[in-house]
């Protein structure tokens, strides 16, 4: 068997271990009759008895359920019907029992009894939306709800978890009313296994489950990642809906966060039942990964479990900013009772009154906060930013007011090595060995894609601040008050008069934002990303504005700061409305709107996430956690619309801070090292990978002409192997020559660079003619394409612009080598298929042949001279086909169903069929299709079709005619995709 089979290879056996796993298989056909039609997402008669079996005394009927279905098929086809549909599968939904005369709680779903749901999954799962309709591989559904889809592509690939991504996408606007029901969707091709959230549908939301779990195997990945209590739990616990900036989106938590939370529960139910039980933690995962949610979680688990007995969970933060943006986050999550402590002595009151439910406050809250307020062991207190919120009084006060309480602390950067850090774990960690209930490192969130590495660069030592005020005015008072906080931060700025006044002086800030200019147009700007300017206070802030409006054009940079009352007048003309700032937070985030730069100095450096965000022009000396959270704003993910993905995020330096990393991030050094790299790695590792382009790919064209290179080069990479280890070396120098570009530093690179460009972009053409070539490539390796293509150079096989027999026959007989013309006429026939496969159906059977051929040439099954040999047969009867075509085949119509019937005959002559009786069967197939014409969206014609088809195929003495049948009409069903 073999591995290219995807349905053999990965799609079976994924079935197999989902029945092996619990779940129920159902044949596709089966499925569609329990459906009751492909418009129809549920197994109906399924649903129905579940429905009614999970909520004994409050839906009774048949009819009540068939109520509750009316009214999930008609939640939104978008965002906010999928969270709507998974309200329902959470239990919030309510049905009216007409003998209580009241609302009565909706289950869809049993998370608590796995036994008391039905598990199914089923293959090629046709949906049909309107006009469209798709197939999708693998959908898994519980009580007859489709909730997880499954695209899956062949082991041998090299593009398959791209392809499968991208139909993932195209069933959101093709099926989005099958979609709204789906909550979870997964890609694999066998070696690696995704998985995501749907209606989230960004490269920086989809997750690696293979490295989640490291499982060595596919059945076991498989088995873990299906397996029907974890789903339930996912479904129920790890889906979120939260409104950012007015936008809706979708969240499903990562492995680590689930695994912190279950801890997180596990110590909280041992703190409640047992008297000498742990009852602190400390939750340290890195800047990026997701520690808001997993706080959001925790607090929701806990409020909803009853083991806990009603209790009172608070969430204290520790900025005005980051409050705000939690409880609205709270609100979205549907949290039922929140309250928000407005006053020390509003928090007071809510703790006397015994309140229970979530209550968010800010730490200095608690100030002067009498002792034993609560006393009840069900408190659970989750401490945000723990590393600085507990520190002196406030945390004693807050530890004392709540005697009792379980106490969980989180933090986003990893624990310094000062008395102040030891102190955190001192405080949570002293419960555990390690100091830590839950780790998730740096290192780990860019193993596993949650976060890009950081590189910085020193800017020119004419722009820098002065070394001597740094050293006398930041670091000696820095490090004699520790800074742990941007407020401290700020204290600190204030006192140092000489430092401050230098960063703003007029002149400085004018040559540092004609720099910053400049490398935004050259280095940031071309690759399609932004940038934040760090300014040292909210006044530098109005400098730089107003400098760099002189550069660039002044839509392309705004200021946030915030607003003072006693403000002068220019600083009160950057003040926004919640609305106008708001309208900013959320243009910045997307692609090509403006502004492009973000000013700031304090606003935005915590709590604001932009993935788009790539640079940060650092003007504003920083330290320790404060510098990690600044500079953490570029770490996250991003993939732009067309594919290209951020790789790495980029701090320039005008300060100095990084010339002494030690002295900056004082951490220990297995956390830091090698996540916050100088510029110059990069370029170590670019000359490198050139010298490897020297000694093995460059040398394969060397001293050739351009024909007889080209042939070198697509022989050399003739088999899959080589070939994909080249297309992912290239990967990573364009990736790097992305960030260098423009540099003196890649001159000497430049023309052996072109090369590799040239070489990639043949054996892309060539192997892979399915993919753009030119949108493959990033955007300043696209610019070499267009401006330095040289004629003498490797090119892809050149285009023929009338397209047909006679363009083929001639390249045919051109003067180029074998393996050339092979892949030109395989290039050719390919471009043939997709223009105009629609229209003429037949040229798909043609096409598929053709792939046969490359398969088996590429395998080396075959040679470039009986590969061209075949292709001249191919090409021949191609034109016979045309032809024949032209003159309409005489006994058959110029109806529009004529082409259909067409391609049924030329199919059975391409299988040896006799041209008269495979005519024969084309006329009776011509009546049919016309009397069926809906036969691809209808079950009952495309059965009449299928009766017509075998008697046809019968009658012309065929008697495979189940299997010609299927292969016959699954060759239409392409044609009209």
């Amino acid at each position: 068997m073999t591995l290219a089979s995807e349905r053999h290879t990965v799609q079976n056996p994924l079935i197999r271990y989902a029945v092996e796993a619990g779940w129920e298989y159902l044949p596709p056909d089966e499925a569609l009759r329990m459906r009751g039609g492909e418009e129809k997402p549920f197994l109906h008669p399924v649903l129905v008895e579940q429905i009614q079996r999970l909520n004994p005394g409050v839906v009774t009927e048949a009819a009540q359920s068939e109520e509750v279905i009316r009214r999930l098929l008609t939640v939104r086809a978008d965002i906010e019907g999928n969270r709507e549909a998974w309200e329902y599968l959470k239990g919030l939904k309510t049905v009216f029992v007409q003998a209580e005369r009241r609302e009565r709680n909706l289950a869809l779903l049993d998370p608590e009894r796995p036994e008391a749901n039905r598990f199914h999954v089923t293959d090629e799962f046709t949906f049909q939306s309107g006009a469209r309709r798709i197939r999708a591989d693998v959908v898994f559904l519980i009580n007859g709800i489709p909730v997880i889809l499954i695209e899956t592509k062949a082991a041998t690939r090299l593009e398959g978890i791209a392809e499968a991504f991208d139909q993932i996408r195209r069933y959101h606007q093709e099926a989005p009313d099958l979609m709204a029901q789906a909550q979870l969707f997964a890609l694999t091709h066998l070696v690696q296994f995704f998985y995501g959230a749907t209606w989230s549908l960004s490269r920086k939301a989809l997750f690696n489950w293979r490295e989640a779990t490291n499982a060595a195997d596919f059945e076991t990945l498989v088995k873990a990642f299906i397996a029907p209590r974890r789903v339930l739990r996912v479904l129920t616990d790890y889906i979120l809906f939260a409104r950012k900036d007015g936008e809706l989106q979708k969240i499903v938590l990562r492995p680590h966060q689930m695994r912190a939370t279950e801890r997180v529960l596990a110590r909280s139910y041992q703190a409640v039942t047992a008297q000498k039980a742990p009852r602190r933690g400390l939750i340290w995962h890195t800047q990026g990964s997701g520690k808001t949610y997993t706080m959001l979680t925790i607090a929701r688990r806990l409020i909803e479990d009853g083991r806990f007995d009603n209790p009172t969970v608070l969430l204290i933060v520790d900025r005005n900013e980051l409050e705000s943006q939690l409880f609205q986050n709270l609100e979205a999550v549907g949290f039922g009772r929140v309250h928000l402590a407005r006053s020390k002595s509003h928090l007071r009151d809510l703790l006397k009154a015994d309140t229970r439910g979530l209550i968010v406050s800010m730490i200095h809250k608690f100030d002067d906060m009498p002792a034993a307020l609560c006393t009840r062991r069900n408190v659970f207190v989750l401490v945000d930013e723990a590393h600085r919120s507990t520190g002196g009084d406030l945390g004693n006060y807050l530890m004392g007011a709540l005697p009792n309480a379980v106490f969980i602390g989180f933090t986003g950067t990893p624990i310094d090595r000062t008395a102040h850090g030891k102190g955190t774990f001192k405080v949570f960690g002293a419960d555990d060995p390690q100091g830590y209930l839950d780790k998730y490192s740096i290192r780990e969130s860019i193993e596993d894609g949650t976060t890009v590495p950081l590189h910085y660069q020193l800017a020119p030592n004419d722009l820098m601040a002065d070394r001597e005020a740094m050293e006398r005015e930041f670091w000696a008072l820095a490090e004699l008050e520790g800074v742990a906080e941007v407020e401290e931060l700020n204290r600190v700025l204030d006192r140092a008069v000489t430092l401050t006044n230098m960063l703003k002086n007029r002149e400085r800030v004018d040559k540092v934002a004609a720099f910053v200019a400049d490398h935004f147009r050259q280095y940031v700007q071309p690759m399609g990303y932004k940038a934040f300017l760090v300014a040292a206070d909210r006044e530098a802030c109005a400098l730089y504005k107003e400098a760099l409006d002189r550069y660039l054009p002044a839509e392309w940079s705004a200021v946030v700061i915030s607003a003072g009352h006693n403000d002068p007048p220019h600083l009160k003309r950057y003040h926004l409305s919640e609305e106008e700032e708001t309208r900013l937070r959320r243009a910045f985030r997307k692609p090509g709107e403006d502004p492009q730069i973000f000013i700031v100095t304090e606003k935005l450096l915590t709590g604001y996430d932009a993935p788009i965000l790539y640079c940060m022009y650092l003007d504003k000396p920083m330290r320790d956690h404060v510098l990690l959270q600044a500079i953490a704003r570029v770490n996250r993910p991003y993939e732009s619309e067309d594919g290209q993905c951020k790789t790495s995020g980029l701090i320039l330096d005008f300060v100095g801070v990084f010339e002494n990393l030690e002295r900056a991030l004082a951490f220990d050094s297995q956390d830091v090292s090698g996540v916050v790299e100088g510029i110059e790695v990069l370029q170590k590792r670019f000359a490198a990978l050139m010298s490897t382009a020297r000694t093995d790919y460059l040398p394969l064209y060397a001293g050739k002409s351009a024909d007889k290179a080209a042939e070198t080069v697509l022989e050399h990479f003739r088999d899959k192997e080589p070939r994909e280890a080249f297309y992912r070396y290239f990967r990573e120098v364009e990736e790097i020559y992305e960030i260098l570009s423009p540099d003196p530093f890649l001159r000497p690179y430049l023309e052996d660079y072109q090369r590799l460009v040239e070489m990639y972009r043949l054996l892309r053409a060539a192997y892979e003619p399915h993919v753009p070539v030119d949108k493959s490539f990033l955007r300043k390796t696209a610019e070499i394409v267009q401006q330095h293509s040289r004629t003498d150079a490797l090119r892809e096989p050149q285009a023929t612009y009338e397209i047909g027999p006679a363009a083929l026959l001639a390249l045919l007989t051109a003067e180029r080598p074998e393996t050339v013309k092979v892949f030109n006429l395989l290039k050719e026939l390919h471009r043939l298929v997709e223009e105009q496969g629609r229209a003429a159906p037949y040229l798909l059977s043609i096409g598929e042949r053709a792939e046969e051929i490359r398969r088996r040439f590429e395998e080396r099954l075959i040679e470039s001279q009986q590969a061209l040999q075949e292709l001249e047969d191919l090409v021949r009867q191609l034109r016979e086909a045309e032809e024949e075509r032209r003159s309409k085949m005489g006994d058959l119509s110029d109806r529009p169903y004529a082409p259909q019937a067409f391609a049924v005959e030329w199919w059975l002559r391409t299988h040896q069929v006799p041209a008269e009786e495979a005519r024969a069967v084309a006329q009776k197939m011509e009546d049919a299709f016309a009397a069926l014409p809906h036969w691809m969206s209808s079950r009952k014609q495309e059965g009449e079709l299928r009766t017509a088809l075998y008697k046809a195929l019968l009658a012309a003495g065929i008697s495979e005619v189940v299997a010609w049948a299927d292969a016959i009409l699954n060759l239409l069903r392409r044609a009209a995709e």
